[in-house]
């Protein structure tokens, strides 16, 4: 085969690859994001939602979708929910149901390890208590094509964890008076959220950060999307809003060695390559016998794509992406760790040895009875993951994302008794002698209250006598 035969952009031996080629690899789509101009672009349209509401989230409706919708018909009527019912076939019903029951099952598996709490020691118990965020905003980009996959990713955990106000962004779809998907409405239908608003992009992630005259503000955002609606939820931070970042474009990473299947490897490696043209498809492989036998397979299996898939596939195979050949699974594992993908599969002779070496990745899929398009439709893994290297970072949106942890600590005299030398001598260091008051107050009897002569100094610290330290600034930080 020729170069211009061979979709899948050889980068090369990983020993031999320059630093430039290894920054262009694992630095994808994070420039997009953090670009200046998209920015203050950006920041133009979130500060017009912020001054005019849903007047300006109208207005981005009009110029950027082409939907004419009336700032007083943002919400997604009870009518259109029930017309929805109608025009969803019976199968995909039955799909979306079966999507939700499997995501559902994982999350409530996470959410059964909830409050906690042990003795410490005699008479303190500590734990925590988990309870759901007040408010979650849910961005489902659905404006250029139908996913209600991706409601169910992000509102089945959220409906699990119990959050009471759970609001829906969906983009329109374009050029029309403002329909939105009625697979989307269905999914959202199936789980009991109706609080469903047409609106796109930035816009509508700043229309949940500081509310409208029909939008709820929320507390949380979650939702993939490209670099304006990432970059979005970067901005909307500053203002006090919670956002899961990064959940950008499309990413897969295949280690693979000479047992795997050749042509189940090219069909694989296509399923994030088609989703637009920032996502990236990277193969890992010891066996540059293999690579020459998924060359051939990519080369048959895109030319079967329709456009505009198609294209996207290539760039994701050829630009975006690529293959990296290594001296052995070891290193493997150390390039896909560095890639820290949103989906790793592994389609190696012998996966358990290779998965003890795997730990940045927003999902591990292994052998190739798992694809990562099951992952991404049924599975009940979470498939909403992090991007552009995110993965070394956060993880997928479980219900844990709609989720908060509150200490909870109870101690009676006796444990405060034994704890009091600590606390007094480190407040005492620290110059707040309210501090150590609080403590000693409650023992106004000296004989129960322990001396510092019978706390252990740390060898060479003199014993203070006095508060504050002169050279400590009562204002100093202090996390209570």
């Amino acid at each position: 085969m020729t170069a211009g035969e061979r979709p899948l952009n050889e980068l090369g031996r990983w020993d031999d690859m320059g630093d430039d080629t290894r920054a262009a690899l694992l630095g994808r789509g994070r420039a997009a994001v953090f670009d200046p101009d998209l920015r203050e672009s950006v920041r133009e349209i979130i500060e017009a939602v912020r001054a005019d509401g849903d007047k300006a989230v109208a207005a981005a409706l009009r110029r950027f979708d082409g939907c004419d919708v009336p700032a007083d018909r943002l919400m997604v009527t009870d009518a259109e929910f029930r017309a929805a019912r109608d025009a969803v076939e019976p199968a995909l019903v039955a799909a979306i149901r079966d999507s939700i029951g499997h995501v559902r099952r994982f999350n409530e598996q996470i959410a059964a390890r909830g409050d906690w709490s042990f003795e410490s020691e005699p008479g303190l118990h500590v734990g925590e208590k988990v309870s759901p965020v007040a408010s979650a905003g849910l961005f489902v980009p659905s404006g250029k094509g139908s996913y209600p996959s991706v409601l169910i990713q992000l509102a089945t955990p959220a409906v699990v964890a119990g959050v009471p106000e759970i609001t829906v962004a969906v983009p329109p779809v374009p050029g029309s008076p403002g329909t939105v998907d009625p697979a989307v409405l269905v999914a959202a239908d199936e789980l009991g959220i109706r609080s469903v608003f047409r609106c796109n992009g930035p816009a509508g992630i700043a229309a949940m950060a500081f509310g409208t005259a029909t939008v709820p503000r929320v507390m949380k955002i979650v939702g993939p999307g490209g670099p304006p609606v990432t970059c979005a939820q970067l901005e909307v931070q500053r203002f006090g809003v919670v956002t899961c970042v990064l959940l950008g474009a499309s990413e897969s990473l295949i280690v693979a060695d000479d047992w795997a299947d050749p042509r189940l490897l090219a069909a694989d490696l296509l399923n994030e390559a088609e989703h637009g043209p920032d996502s990236s498809s990277v193969l890992v492989t010891d066996s540059a016998a293999l690579l020459g036998r998924v060359q051939a397979e990519l080369r048959t299996q895109v030319a079967r794509l329709p456009e505009p898939q198609r294209s996207y596939a290539l760039r994701a195979l050829g630009v975006n992406g690529g293959a990296v050949l290594v001296r052995d699974l070891a290193q493997a594992a150390e390039v896909a760790n560095r890639y820290a993908p949103e989906h790793m599969q592994v389609a190696v002779r012998d996966p358990d040895a290779l998965l003890g070496l795997l730990h940045d990745a927003g999902e591990i899929l292994v052998g190739q009875w798992t694809p990562i398009s099951a992952a991404n439709f049924v599975i009940g893994c979470p498939a909403a993951l992090p991007t552009a290297g995110f993965a070394k970072v956060n993880g997928g949106v479980t219900v844990e994302a709609f989720r908060k942890r509150t200490a909870v600590a109870r101690a009676d005299r006796a444990a405060l008794s034994r704890m009091s030398a600590t606390a007094v001598t480190l407040a005492r260091h620290e110059g707040f002698p309210a501090h150590a008051a609080a403590v000693e107050a409650r023992f106004p009897n000296q004989a129960d209250f322990p001396h510092q002569a019978d706390f252990p100094h740390q060898a060479g610290f003199p014993h203070q006598a006095g508060f504050p330290h002169a050279a400590r600034s009562p204002e100093g930080h202090h996390a209570d």
